[in-house]
C-alpha cells in the first residue's frame, strides 16, 4: 500500500492507485529480466502485451530498432494536437548484488538505473489514459531503447519518430534517489550535462626501465597530462559556468614486465559541460595542452574528442507547465522549480533539440533523501511506492496540455 506521504490529488492518481499491485508485479518482472540497449526483446514484448490489454489505439514497433510507440486518442481531436511521453527501457552491463526475489536472472546485467520503473510508469499512464480519454488530442507514448550509451533517442529520431508522430511537446522523467518520495524537481533550463568522450594517445620511445635516459617515457608524460588537464577548468572556465574533465582509465605497458618502459600509452576520460561555448573551448584547450605537454618531454600526443550526448536543456514554457502540473498533484511544497542540474548525461537531450519539452526528476529515496542507493549502484532498486505517482504525472501532463473543451453554447 502507498505510504501516506505519497498521496496525491486528482482522479488520475486515485484511479491508478487501484492497480498499484499490478504495476509493482510488472516492474519487478522487468527488473528480473534486464536487457541491454537494442536487445530489449523480452521487455518490448511485455510492454506490447500490456498496451494491448490497456486498449491503446495503435502500437508501432521497430522504430529505432527495438523502440515502440503507442497512440491513445482522446474523446475529441479538434485541433490535431499531440503530446509525447517518453520512457527508457534498457538496463546496464553490471552485476546485481541484491538478494530479493526479483533480482536479475541474468549474470552481468542489471536494471541499475530504474528504467524498469520508468517503463512501468508509462504503462500505468497508458492504462489510465486509454480507460478515461479525458483529453482533446492524441497521446504519443514513446518506449525508447538504448539510453545507456547507445543514443537510442537519436536513433528513433533518425528513424522518423517525429515525422510520423509530430508532437507539439515531449516530456520525460527519471527517478532520483537523492530526493524523497513525493517530490518532483524541474528546472527551466539545463537539467543534465553534455557527455563527451576523450581518448588521448601518447607516443614516446620504449626501453629498459634501468636505463630511462635512453627512452621517452609515455607513462611519465601521461602523469603530467592527467594533472595538467585539470587546469583547464580551474583556469579557463568562468566560475559562474560549469565543466568537469575526468581522466578515468589508463593503459600502458605490460603488468608482467616490471622493468620495461612502453612506447605508448592511452588515456580515456569524459568531459561534461552545459554550455556549447564552454564545450568548444575545452575541446580546443585539450588538443593544445596535451600536445604541448607531450612535446615538452620529446613525445607526441593526439586527442580524439567525441561528442556523445548533448546537454539536456528544458524549454522554459514546458518546464513551467510541467511544474504547474506537478504542483496540482502534490502541492507547491513538494515541487522544486529550480532543481540543481546534474553533471550526468541523458539522451532525452536529442529529443529536446528538436522538440519543446521538459525532463523531470521524481524523488524515490529515503524519507530525508539520504541513505538510498544511488543510480548505477549494484544494490540499487526502484522504489515501487512511487509508481502510481509517476503514472499520474505522465497522464496529467497529457490531460492538462490537451484539455477537453467545454461544449459550445446552443
Amino acid at each position: 500500500m502507498l505510504a501516506p506521504r505519497l498521496k496525491a490529488n486528482g482522479r488520475a492518481f486515485a484511479h491508478i492507485a487501484e492497480f498499484h499491485p499490478e504495476l509493482t508485479a510488472f516492474r519487478r518482472d522487468l527488473h528480473a529480466h534486464p536487457e541491454l540497449g537494442f536487445e530489449e526483446l523480452y521487455t518490448g514484448n511485455r510492454v506490447k502485451e500490456a498496451l494491448k490489454l490497456c486498449g491503446v489505439d495503435e502500437i508501432h514497433t521497430g522504430i529505432g530498432k527495438t523502440g515502440m510507440v503507442a497512440l491513445i486518442r482522446g474523446r475529441h481531436d479538434t485541433g490535431g494536437k499531440m503530446i509525447g511521453l517518453r520512457a527508457d527501457m534498457d538496463a546496464l552491463p553490471m552485476t546485481e548484488h541484491n538478494d530479493f526475489g526479483w533480482k536479475s536472472t541474468k549474470g552481468g546485467l542489471m536494471h541499475g538505473c530504474g528504467h524498469d520503473g520508468h517503463t512501468t510508469m508509462l504503462v500505468g499512464a497508458a492504462r489510465y489514459l486509454a480507460a478515461t480519454r479525458n483529453f482533446d488530442g492524441t497521446a504519443v507514448l514513446i518506449f525508447q531503447p538504448g539510453e545507456e550509451g547507445f543514443a537510442g533517442a537519436r536513433v528513433m529520431i533518425e528513424d522518423g519518430l517525429f515525422e510520423r508522430f509530430p508532437v507539439q511537446a515531449v516530456y520525460g522523467m527519471h527517478n532520483w534517489p537523492s530526493m524523497r518520495p513525493g517530490v518532483v524537481g524541474v528546472n527551466p533550463g539545463p537539467m543534465m550535462a553534455a557527455a563527451d568522450r576523450i581518448t588521448i594517445e601518447i607516443t614516446g620511445r620504449g626501453g629498459h626501465g634501468a636505463h630511462p635516459y635512453m627512452t621517452i617515457d609515455p607513462v611519465l608524460v601521461s602523469a603530467h597530462i592527467i594533472t595538467a588537464v585539470q587546469s583547464i577548468v580551474a583556469r579557463n572556465v568562468r566560475a559562474i559556468d560549469s565543466a568537469v574533465i575526468s581522466v578515468c582509465a589508463m593503459r600502458a605497458g605490460d603488468m608482467g614486465a616490471f622493468s620495461v618502459i612502453p612506447g605508448n600509452a592511452t588515456l580515456v576520460g569524459t568531459v561534461r559541460t552545459f554550455n556549447s561555448e564552454v564545450q568548444d573551448m575545452v575541446e580546443h584547450r585539450l588538443h593544445d595542452l596535451c600536445s604541448a605537454v607531450a612535446l615538452g618531454f620529446g613525445a607526441s600526443a593526439s586527442v580524439k574528442y567525441e561528442r556523445v550526448y548533448p546537454a539536456t536543456i528544458n524549454s522554459v514554457d514546458e518546464a513551467e507547465f510541467a511544474a504547474d502540473v506537478a504542483e496540482m498533484l502534490l502541492g507547491a511544497e513538494h515541487v522544486v522549480r529550480d532543481l540543481e542540474p546534474s553533471m550526468g548525461a541523458e539522451d532525452f537531450s536529442f529529443m529536446l533539440q528538436v522538440k519543446p519539452g521538459a525532463y523531470l526528476r521524481i524523488g524515490q529515496g529515503a524519507e530525508n533523501g539520504v541513505g538510498s542507493c544511488f543510480l548505477h549502484n549494484s544494490r540499487y532498486d526502484f522504489n515501487d511506492d512511487i509508481l502510481p505517482l509517476g503514472s499520474a504525472l505522465h497522464a496529467s501532463l497529457v490531460e492538462q496540455a490537451m484539455p477537453m473543451r467545454p461544449p459550445a453554447a446552443a
